[in-house]
């Protein structure tokens, strides 16, 4: 009940705004801050009630439609629970950061960031693969128009691109998702159900464990979710999404998005397909490091990629394009150090991104632009801002102490053991991205003030509202991991048990 409740909440504010008068902006604005923190007391309920096992709680399953099996079944466990508290965070922080920021049609915008968030929580907690799929699907529209409605002067281009990307991904989602159910089993007693398909999948003999199968469905859901992360070559559209949404709707972009690319990797591809995950992380020849390969090159492409830009949102995207290639080396080494590494690094990277498109946000807004090159100095003028944005940067590119390190260690040295030479070669996007990250704090901050940023106001209460508890995250994850290693660790040796008792020697 109170996970279904954490759910809906958002839709049913939706509906109390869309019943608003227009011209009540005010009230809309604090209806909506209301109604997304009731997931997030929930989220923290949950998360602390939360007993470190690998059995699902808290589920619901109450039938949906009786004719092909499909049940309204949801749950939480060591994989989902830290990006639902994730996500029920960002929540609130993100109506705030709107508070000033958007200025037309605010009713719209709130009533489809509710929604938006109703599909988030919903994807994280569905453990029936049609309600999984009807949530991911759910989190596009309303994405769609809040980027081209509310976005920058070439909105409607990073829309459609942001569009198309995704649907191309659904479809072939879709695709893997009908072979899964009609290879389930006899007609009457096919099956959605994500537990039920993962038994079936590793039962000898029956259909879904067929190697060959696996390979093509593993596929047939990984271009889908890839696109999501993204994976290169699936990730052009971020950079342009980003840099045309709205800030709040970049914070929740890089923060959850691209988590559901990589939580749909673990839910489904890891657990469901381990055959297929075993012939491209651990198979024969080239395809047998095809996931680390893509790892890796994630990682440079994107950390090389932030090093050419002046844009300094632009930067942030292809950081985080950087930065989820160590969630998917991670994944690719398939030991309980990797997969832990690579989850703990969803959650940071949330945490930090969101920090930093945040402050990015801050300095657009007084400054109408978001040229690095045309700043300088401002480290004297705003000094509060200038602290939270170096906590930013030093967690993003990896200080020790900070969350960004532990993520990103955990994932370097579980893959050591089986990808050696790219592991080592992976340690360039670290260095890299201490040099754009220290680049762009130098000419931003230091130096002498550029004299037309003379009078820039410093940042302000509410900002600081917003940025206040990803900081204490970004400290506490550094110091004390355990916070969130804890919550999946029993989880995570499950996983890696499942999948290595199957090594691809096809």
């Amino acid at each position: 009940m109170l996970l279904s409740l954490m759910i809906f909440v958002p839709l049913l504010g939706m509906i109390v705004v869309l019943l608003l008068p227009r011209d009540s902006e005010e009230l809309i604005k604090r209806v909506t801050l209301g109604f997304t923190l009731i997931p997030l007391i929930l989220a923290v309920y949950l998360f602390i009630d939360y007993k470190s096992t690998p059995d699902t709680q808290y589920a619901v399953s109450v039938p949906w439609i009786d004719a092909f099996n499909i049940n309204y079944h949801i749950g939480i466990d060591g994989l989902s629970v830290t990006l639902m508290l994730l996500t029920a965070l960002l929540g609130p922080i993100c109506v705030l950061a709107s508070w000033r920021n958007i200025e037309k049609g605010i009713k719209a915008y709130m009533a489809l960031f509710l929604l938006l968030e109703t599909g988030m929580l919903g994807f994280f907690a569905a453990l029936d693969l049609f309600l999984f799929f009807v949530f991911f699907e759910l989190t596009l529209l309303p994405m769609y128009f809040l980027i081209g409605v509310w976005g920058g002067p070439r909105r409607e281009y990073a829309a459609i691109k942001f569009f198309l990307y995704t649907l191309f991904g659904s479809v072939l989602m879709l695709v893997a998702l009908i072979a899964v159910y009609l290879s389930s089993g006899i007609p009457g007693e096919r099956t959605f159900d994500i537990p039920t398909l993962i038994t079936l999948a590793g039962t000898p003999g029956h259909a879904l464990a067929d190697p060959t199968f696996q390979i093509w469905v593993f596929l047939g859901f990984f271009i889908g979710f890839a696109v999501k992360v993204p994976i290169f070559p699936f990730h052009t559209w971020l950079p342009d999404a980003h840099v045309e949404a709205p800030t709040a709707i970049s914070v929740i972009l890089a923060g959850v998005l691209l988590k559901m690319g990589t939580y749909g990797l673990v839910r489904i591809n890891m657990a469901m397909f381990p055959e297929g995950m075993a012939f491209f992380s651990n198979g024969i020849g080239f395809w047998g490091n095809s996931l680390a390969l893509l790892g890796f090159v994630n990682i440079v492409y994107g950390s090389f990629c932030a090093l050419a830009q002046t844009d300094f949102k632009k930067l942030v995207a292809y950081s985080s394009i950087g930065h989820m290639g160590f969630v998917i080396l991670g994944l690719a080494a398939r030991n309980t150090m990797g997969v832990s590494g690579a989850i703990l690094q969803m959650f940071n990277h949330g945490v930090i991104s969101a920090m930093l498109f945040l402050l990015v946000g801050v300095l657009y807004d007084r400054a109408h632009h978001r040229e690095i090159n045309g700043f300088g100095g401002l480290a004297g003028k705003m000094p509060i801002y200038a602290g939270f944005t170096t906590l930013a940067f030093m967690a993003s590119l990896g200080l020790p102490g900070l969350s960004g390190f532990v993520g990103e260690a955990l994932s370097l040295l579980g893959a050591f053991d089986t990808f050696k030479v790219l592991t080592i070669l992976s340690t360039i996007g670290i260095v890299v991205g201490a040099a754009y990250f220290l680049w762009t704090l130098q000419r931003v901050f230091l130096g002498k003030l550029n004299p037309k940023y003379e009078e820039l106001p410093e940042i302000n209460k509410r900002e600081i509202l917003t940025l206040v508890p990803l900081g204490i995250l970004t400290i506490v994850l550094g110091i004390w991991p355990n916070f969130a290693l804890d919550m999946f660790r029993e989880s995570v040796d499950e996983l890696v048990t499942l999948m290595n008792t199957f090594q691809a020697g096809l």
